[in-house]
Formats: C-alpha cells, sequence, structure tokens
C-alpha cells in the first residue's frame, strides 16, 4: 500500500501570483490542499477563485506577524500592522500581548475564512509556526467546545531527520516552539499530521528539489510536507521576503521529474 503524504503549500492569499501558481497545482493535483492567509483585502475574490475550483482542499495559515491585522487589537497591532515574530515572541512571554488580543485577532481571521466557504478550514497552520504559541493553542482548543463541525486537522511536529538541508538551529526553533504540541492537541480531540518536513535554505532554492525528494522517500504514512510555490509579481515583492525561490518550487512539484520521484518512492499525495 503506498505511503500518504500530505504535501501543502502555505500562502494562499498572499497575491494573485502565488495565488496562481497554488491552483495551477491543484489543478494538477500535485498538492493536497494549502493554507490560505485571509488578512488581505484582495482576499475575497482570491477566496472565490480557490472556492469554485479546490473549495475542499482550503485549510488557514493563520498570521500573528509582518502583516496587515484584521481586528486592530491594541497589544497585538497598535499601528494596524501584525509585530515581528521577535516581538511577537517578547510580547507573549511578558504579557505585554494579550491572548484577549490574539484571540479577538484570530477569530477575525477565521470569520472570514468562513464567510468566503461556509465551513471550518481543513487544516490548521500558522505563518512562522505561531500556532505552535500557548495562546494560539488555547484558541484551537475553544473551538473544540463550539462542536457541530468537523474540526480541522493540525500541522504537527517537525523531525530533523526528514529535512537534512536545512540548518539544524532553523529545525530546533520551530521543535522548541511545538513542544508537546502533538499530544496536548490530540488529547483535545484534534488529528495532528506530521511530522513535518520542507525545511532548506530559502535563500536560492538550490536545495529544493533534494528536500522534496528526500521527504518523499522517507517520510511516514500520514506525514506532512510545507511547499510556497508561485509566481512572482509587485504585490508579492511588497508584501513578503520570500519570492524568487517560489518559481523554483513551482516548476519542481509540477515537473515530470517529481511524478517519477512519488513513483519510485511508492508514495502518493494525500487527498481530502
Amino acid at each position: 500500500m503506498s505511503r500518504r503524504i500530505w504535501i501543502v503549500a502555505d500562502d494562499y492569499g498572499l497575491s494573485p501570483s502565488v495565488d496562481d501558481g497554488v491552483l495551477e497545482l491543484l489543478d494538477q493535483g500535485r498538492l493536497s490542499g494549502t493554507g490560505c492567509m485571509t488578512v488581505f483585502p484582495d482576499w475575497p475574490q482570491e477566496a472565490a477563485r480557490l472556492r469554485e475550483r479546490h473549495g475542499g482542499k482550503a485549510g488557514i495559515h493563520v498570521t500573528l506577524t509582518d502583516q496587515p491585522s484584521l481586528s486592530g487589537a491594541a497589544t497585538l497591532a497598535r499601528d494596524g500592522r501584525l509585530p515581528s515574530l521577535t516581538m511577537l515572541l517578547k510580547g507573549i512571554a511578558t504579557g505585554r500581548i494579550a491572548d484577549s488580543d490574539i484571540k479577538t485577532e484570530l477569530d477575525a481571521q477565521l470569520a472570514r475564512f468562513e464567510d468566503a466557504f461556509g465551513k471550518l478550514p481543513l487544516y490548521v497552520d500558522g505563518h512562522q509556526h505561531v500556532h505552535f504559541l500557548p495562546p494560539v493553542r488555547r484558541w484551537l482548543r475553544a473551538l473544540v467546545a463550539r462542536g457541530g463541525h468537523m474540526l480541522p486537522w493540525l500541522r504537527g511536529a517537525p523531525v530533523a531527520k526528514y529535512s537534512p538541508t536545512a540548518s539544524f538551529a532553523k529545525v530546533a526553533t520551530v521543535r522548541a516552539l511545538s513542544s508537546r504540541f502533538d499530544k496536548t492537541l490530540s488529547a483535545a480531540g484534534f488529528q495532528v499530521s506530521g511530522p513535518l518536513a520542507g525545511f532548506y535554505d530559502w535563500t536560492t532554492g538550490d536545495d529544493f528539489a533534494p528536500t522534496v525528494d528526500h521527504a518523499v522517500r522517507t517520510l511516514p504514512d500520514g506525514a506532512v510536507l510545507m511547499v510556497h510555490p508561485g509566481h512572482v509579481d509587485q504585490t508579492l515583492r511588497s508584501r513578503d521576503i520570500l519570492t524568487d525561490t517560489r518559481p523554483v518550487e513551482l516548476r519542481y512539484l509540477a515537473s515530470d521529474a517529481f511524478g517519477r520521484v512519488l513513483v519510485s518512492a511508492g508514495a502518493v499525495i494525500a487527498a481530502p
């Protein structure tokens, strides 16, 4: 029996060019789904494109750093913009950023998703892995109490051996953030899927194909591979620093070479 690997594209909604690339891969059957950022003004029309073509494959990529805030919650986004990851971590650790303001922001992002799709997302993960943070864990557990819905699955913790081209420090940092996440959220009632792979040096894209090939050949059944494909436009350049590697990822994931790796590894792309 083939191993099923969840291949999920982060950042749908970040720019129309990124969304174009993600939709191309979804059309080709090369992705399990995509995590949506709902904080931008163009979200309604970009959500409509995804809903019409692949609405059942939409997750939410909750966002607490570096982008516009939907809520403008006072301690989280004083100037209407979400803080850097460093400032977010410091604010949570010192109590300067209130749990209630994080909850308000996440509620607004989820409500915008539900307005577009009429249901909860397929899965939840976080921009810069913020879903692992304690206030977000508490927000996730509150979803269980809503009842009447099928819970999203959650993207779980990474294991370094599945991302051999990444720096040890990068994976170790995310592992520290995700400590006990899989165990405690599973106990709360969620399906937590992992381990997570897909870390590599995002400055050039040279390691992307080897990272993907290693992950596909070694990940266990039900694991998750995160990717960041897309085309590039000025909107993307104005919103994010991760730009030029996105077309590299898009080309490889769409390629015959990647298809051959899946077959030779006895792996299939998991589907909802």
